[in-house]
């Protein structure tokens, strides 16, 4: 196998999601200054997000052959697709099982609102894919990103916590505040990202009537009056987190940076990419993201 092969069979199998999904939770623990999930937890999340994600893509090998570079390689690997699906599955029901053996006896310990996080976080989630009678956000075009960002950054700003709250039987003191702050931010930063992925399918959305942002109002005006505000409500969101948690211009600054790289990445989506393109770079800002908080808080 090619190296350019290897590298594509990475990042279109979304195992490179999920350890973003397991850095920026990282992330979420050292900016709050908080202990650390435990393995169990971060096993979930990373088998869960990969198996999500993968999940839309099964049926692929069913239909005819696609022109799509990641359609097309989920037709040629369907077997190893499978196999994969399975291995996380089993993976995902273990860790389930030893987390609550663990931890069964704190869930009486939980608040109403973690709950209604929990709850809120699944709701979101399986609108996406339209496993609710009432909903299926997926199709609803200018919620899609929103509703991807909401996931994600439930997923690891929130969900972390309330899994702390378990491990340690409500005994750790959850800064909720500052955690509000870093939650829209990464909404925010999340949001973002995935409205860069509906200009990359611009065409096929268009050809399927999905009114995306860019499909309504154009590449031009989605990145003017669309990307930057919620850019820059990321950046506020993230100013006034800093401010509670008295953060040096130094730190400060290291955070801003994969905001200042996304703004560069979306000025310059005028032209077509190629998919890995999409995979590697707007991806990989949620990797610099979490690494550039973490860098920052070691800073102190």
């Amino acid at each position: 196998m090619e190296k350019r092969d290897i590298i594509g069979s990475f990042f279109f199998s979304n195992y490179f999601l999920g350890i973003l999904a397991v850095a920026l939770s990282l992330e979420t623990s050292f900016q709050l200054a908080l202990p650390f999930n435990s393995l169990p937890w971060h096993s979930l999340l990373f088998s869960g997000v990969v198996m999500y994600y993968t999940y839309a893509y099964i049926s692929a090998g069913h239909h005819s052959f696609a022109e799509n570079p990641r359609t097309r390689w989920y037709q040629l690997h369907r077997k190893a697709v499978k196999t994969s699906q399975v291995l996380l599955a089993m993976a995902f029901l273990c860790s389930a099982l030893v987390y609550f053996l663990r931890h069964c006896s704190s869930l009486g310990s939980l608040h109403w609102s973690s709950w209604a996080i929990l709850l809120g976080t699944l709701l979101a989630a399986a609108s996406y894919y339209g496993k609710l009678p009432f909903l299926n956000l997926r199709n609803s075009g200018w919620t899609k990103p929103v509703t991807i960002g909401l996931c994600w950054a439930a997923s690891v700003s929130l969900l972390p916590l309330v899994s702390l709250q378990l491990e340690n039987d409500g005994s750790v003191e959850i800064p909720w505040l500052l955690a509000a702050w870093l939650f829209v931010k990464n909404w925010m930063f999340c949001s973002v990202n995935a409205i860069l992925f509906d200009i990359k399918d611009y065409a096929d959305d268009s050809n399927r009537e999905l009114k995306t942002f860019v499909v309504r109002y154009g590449t031009r005006f989605t990145i003017m009056f669309i990307l930057l505000p919620m850019i820059l409500l990321g950046v506020v969101s993230f100013l006034l987190f800093s401010y509670y948690r008295n953060l040096n211009i130094h730190q400060v600054a290291v955070n801003l940076v994969p905001f200042a790289l996304t703004l560069y990445i979306a000025l310059s989506m005028h032209k077509p990419r190629p998919i890995l393109y999409y995979l590697v770079v707007i991806d990989g800002m949620l990797l610099v993201k979490a690494i550039c908080g973490i860098t920052a808080t070691l800073m102190q």
